[in-house]
């Protein structure tokens, strides 16, 4: 256990705008609580900052007290780093102010703001920039390891978008980050993670998108998947920027426009967002609706916020959950025979296998351009356990394992780094490929004595 003097404790209450909360004070145990109720950890305080002067006292104290420090923002991340074990947690979800600029077409956005809070802001003005699919993420834990969502084929991974940075680094200091200033710390926050800092301003450019867009679901049977995903494949090149389509296999959801007799049987989902004129949506999602004969579909105009929304009643906080990941080039036969077979056994009804579908504008990047490097990716395919019972782990962790390893040899080798867990830390270096090397040269610099290492962690070289 760390011991830490009630003077010292005292120090900080006192010059913390924020809460310092103890483990026996009210609402500690909703402070550490994250979205993935497989993580339990208890650190010795908690320090939910107001501002930037909160996060430097916090970074500082951590740091004179030898204490592992966690960097909690919207706490969805899958390895749970957002929380350590008797040591520092630094609490930024009271820091959600997301200020637009629609006539420089930028945002400015807090790290405790959630992607529900940044489309709310840059909608009212018709504009986005591309960020992940569940509206209650985290936009600096995404940010921060490359992020992708349904903008991503016509604009571009989320640190593409990313265009400077306050970063508070682990001598306490901020530093302003982008192309003109601490060039070196500016490309790292771009795919690295949490490693060089706590980041506590976010710039983006922003693009018209919306208020409405053209998408929805066609969800067909699983017996026809496997030539549903041939023609998915086959569809690919031909696809325009504007459309993004992403499957999804599992059990079906009580999606009011499906018969109440398909719900709970295994289907194929396809997941479309086309955000070019909404008249011309029926035209470009039409190869979509041809893939097979669906149970049902559910397609037409909505507004973009809502669309960013839709998936939320999947990944609601408090189940447990186990993820496996691949990056693909493309989705051979092999694979699909082996994918359709884990389908056909999963252990729990909440698990899923998804292919969520970049390419487009991601791969005209160059690899050394940012840390995340992974442009060859044209598909992230994401192994999505997902339980409430403790009693299941065993089960569900297994699943996911097996279908993992009967698809590495049709993979990349590469992984996206926001789909490891907390047992992957051989695939680090998969995340970043060739941009590595770098990566820990910038760490060296920013990070020699390893403070920032909660996370998916390159360490600095020590001499």
């Amino acid at each position: 256990m760390v011991n830490l003097s009630s003077d010292a404790i005292a120090d900080l209450k006192a010059g913390t705008r924020g809460q310092v909360l103890l483990p026996a004070d009210p609402g500690f145990d909703d402070a550490r609580r994250l979205w993935n109720a497989m993580i339990d950890r208890r650190p010795a305080l908690i320090v939910r900052c107001k501002g930037v002067a909160d996060v430097r006292r916090a970074v500082a104290f951590a740091r004179d007290n030898a204490l592992q420090l966690a960097v909690r923002g919207g706490a969805h991340n899958i390895a749970g780093s957002a929380v350590c074990d008797d040591g520092l947690m630094i609490d930024l979800s009271p820091m959600t102010s997301v200020r637009v600029d629609p006539g420089a077409r930028r945002a400015y956005v807090e790290p405790g703001a959630t992607l529900g809070d940044f489309d709310h802001e840059a909608q009212a003005f018709g504009l986005a920039t591309p960020l992940g699919i569940n509206s209650t993420t985290g936009v600096a834990g995404l940010t921060l390891g490359g992020g992708f969502g349904w903008l991503s084929r016509k604009y571009g991974m989320t640190v593409d978008n990313l265009v400077g940075a306050d970063v508070v680094t682990a001598d306490g200091e901020m530093v302003h980050a982008d192309a003109d200033h601490h060039e070196d710390l500016f490309w790292a926050i771009r795919g690295g993670g949490g490693n060089f800092g706590v980041v506590t301003m976010f710039e983006f450019l922003l693009h018209p998108v919306g208020p409405q867009v053209y998408g929805g679901l066609v969800v067909l049977p699983l017996d026809q998947a496997k030539a549903a995903l041939v023609k998915y494949r086959a569809a690919f090149d031909a696809m325009p920027d504007d459309l993004s389509v992403w499957a999804v296999l599992r059990l079906a959801p009580p999606l009011p426009f499906l018969p109440a007799d398909v719900h709970g049987k295994p289907i194929v989902a396809f997941a479309i967002c086309y955000q070019g004129a909404v008249a011309d949506g029926p035209a470009a999602v039409d190869a979509v609706r041809k893939f097979g004969t669906p149970y049902g579909e559910h397609l037409g105009p909505m507004p973009y916020a809502m669309w960013q929304r839709a998936f939320d009643p999947l990944l609601t906080p408090g189940a447990r959950n186990y993820w496996k990941s691949h990056n693909l080039a493309e989705i051979p036969d092999g694979l699909l025979d082996v994918l359709i077979d884990a389908i056909s056994h999963l252990p729990s009804p909440q698990c899923e296998i998804f292919f969520g579908q970049i390419g487009g504008q991601t791969a005209r990047v160059p690899v050394e351009a940012t840390a995340y490097s992974s442009r060859d990716a044209q598909y992230v395919m994401n192994v999505h356990a997902r339980w409430t019972d403790a009693s299941d782990d065993a089960g569900c962790i297994a699943w996911a394992r097996a279908f993992f390893d009967a698809a590495a040899p049709f993979a990349l080798g590469s992984v996206y780094v926001n789909f490891l867990t907390q047992d992957e830390t051989e695939r680090i270096g998969a995340a970043y490929g060739p941009n590595y090397d770098r990566l820990v040269a910038v760490k060296t610099r920013y990070d020699l004595h390893n403070l920032f290492r909660c996370n998916q962690n390159i360490k600095p070289t020590v001499s």
